[in-house]
């Protein structure tokens, strides 16, 4: 049983990631440049 919570518990946390990563892509966020176009050389948009 407890395992099952566990599980239950981890599957929640990385819906919540998921999401949120989507939501930042959709908002014109990105992972690979973190919007601080100093370090990408201007190509964050």
């Amino acid at each position: 049983m407890g395992t099952f919570i566990i599980g239950i518990l981890l599957l929640i946390i990385v819906a919540v990631i998921i999401m949120s990563m989507a939501k930042d892509k959709k908002n014109g966020k990105s992972l690979q440049c973190g919007e601080d176009c100093k370090h990408c050389g201007g190509h964050c948009h």
